[in-house]
């Protein structure tokens, strides 16, 4: 396979310079190759590093499973595309050099790419734009646009986080429950608040215990990663919850920084644990102390968008798939899973029956009574959340404590 955007110093500086000399590529009009054609190439615009033990690299080994799906795919990727590493590139011109290079189809993996890659559908056409994230192609969500070559791809890792807050409560001793979060936007309420409801049922269902006896608390960073001198150092916040009585902590940033901490203070004597995020293999990092990862599979996602791309039957679309419930963590058919760690020990009979509940139905988390943070409703009792009530969470939930805005 060929790696054209790989990033070094000198081929990104050259394709830089081809862009604002004029000499990027737009395609002609015309239809998309067929799959016969003799090469097909897919564009990715990653925010983090591709090596990065979490998001990123999860979205690059996505892709890595499509090319083996698809022998006739090329595969151009240009990372690190962040304020920090690149604070004068944006998002769309990273994306005009990976079109001028020949790709047909190209994917933003974040959230902070919603505008970029609503610039680059309009400016292209004749070229498939999917967001990993976002809901401009959402026709029932609040921010719908009309773009019939821009579509959207999420998985539902709410399930994911559900299942991570029920293993730290199932883990914890001190029932104290750290979260390392990110940035604060609608996503990030939603997934927070998620995994509090799992930790919540599950400390007061299987661990017997009163809800007012759990703290839950969450510390925003300002980004999905480290940027220094802009966020707060992850390393430091989760050294934080270590030394302050927090004997579990959750990671909802792009980066390690949770359990690498979290292995130095159990190799300091501390009795810590923790759930990773986002890469199916986290738990290598510290299996001693890693309780499960919640991750996102998006290779089956990816690879249903591009064939449908290189038929020439793609259209816009709004994809926010749930677990393939038979099993969690088949590679070839579920977008979202959890890996249980070996941390957990025997509480994983308590946990496979908490996922049971969530696959079946019986379990509902996003059911009334539930109250925001200010103690206004959120759901009343017996209401049960609709699509658009989860995705566009105005705040945290009663229970937690951290900012919601």
């Amino acid at each position: 396979m060929r790696f054209d955007c790989q990033i070094n110093k000198f081929g990104f500086l050259t394709a830089i310079s081809l862009l604002f000399s004029g000499c990027s590529n737009p395609q002609p009009a015309g239809k998309i190759p067929a799959a016969n054609a003799p090469e097909y190439k897919v564009g990715m615009v990653l925010i983090g590093p591709k090596e990065d033990a979490g998001w990123n690299q999860a979205h690059y080994e996505g892709m890595q499973y499509v090319l083996k799906k698809i022998p006739n795919l090329k595969f151009d990727y240009i990372d690190k595309v962040n304020p920090s590493d690149r604070p004068t590139i944006k998002g769309y011109q990273v994306a005009d050099i990976l079109i001028s290079k020949g790709a047909k189809l190209i994917v933003f993996n974040s959230e902070d790419y919603k505008d970029d890659a609503l610039e680059t559908a309009k400016k292209h056409p004749n070229i498939i734009v999917i967001h990993a994230s976002g809901d401009y192609a959402w026709k029932e969500g609040k921010n719908f646009k009309n773009q019939p070559n821009l579509g959207n791809i999420m998985g539902k890792i709410e399930y994911g986080k559900m299942i991570s807050g029920c293993a730290a409560a199932l883990e914890t001793e001190s029932g104290k429950i750290g979260y390392l979060g990110s940035l604060i936007n609608e996503e990030t309420r939603r997934l927070s608040s998620s995994t509090y409801l799992g930790a919540k049922y599950c400390w007061e269902k299987y661990r017997h215990q009163k809800p007012e006896n759990l703290k839950f608390k969450i510390t925003w960073i300002g980004f999905w990663f480290n940027i220094p001198g802009v966020t707060l150092d992850p390393t430091k916040v989760a050294d934080d919850f270590y030394n302050s009585g927090y004997d579990v902590l959750i990671s909802g940033i792009d980066t390690p920084e949770a359990i690498i901490q979290g292995k130095k203070a159990a190799e300091a004597g501390k009795r810590v644990k923790v759930v990773h995020y986002d890469l199916k293999t986290g738990c290598n990092l510290a299996p001693d102390i890693c309780l499960g990862v919640p991750y996102y599979n998006w290779g089956p996602l990816y690879l249903g968008a591009i064939q449908k791309a290189m038929e020439d039957k793609y259209t816009s679309e709004f994809v926010w798939a749930a677990p393939d419930w038979k099993d969690i963590n088949n590679p070839d058919t579920s977008p979202i899973g959890f890996e249980p760690g070996q941390a957990l020990g025997e509480q994983k009979k308590f946990l496979d029956q908490f996922i049971q509940g969530l696959a079946d139905g019986s379990i509902n988390l996003y059911k009334g009574p539930i109250k925001f943070q200010d103690g206004t409703d959120y759901l009343k009792d017996g209401e049960v959340a609709t699509p658009v009530q989860i995705w566009y969470l105005p705040q945290l939930l009663a229970g937690i404590e951290g900012a919601s805005k």
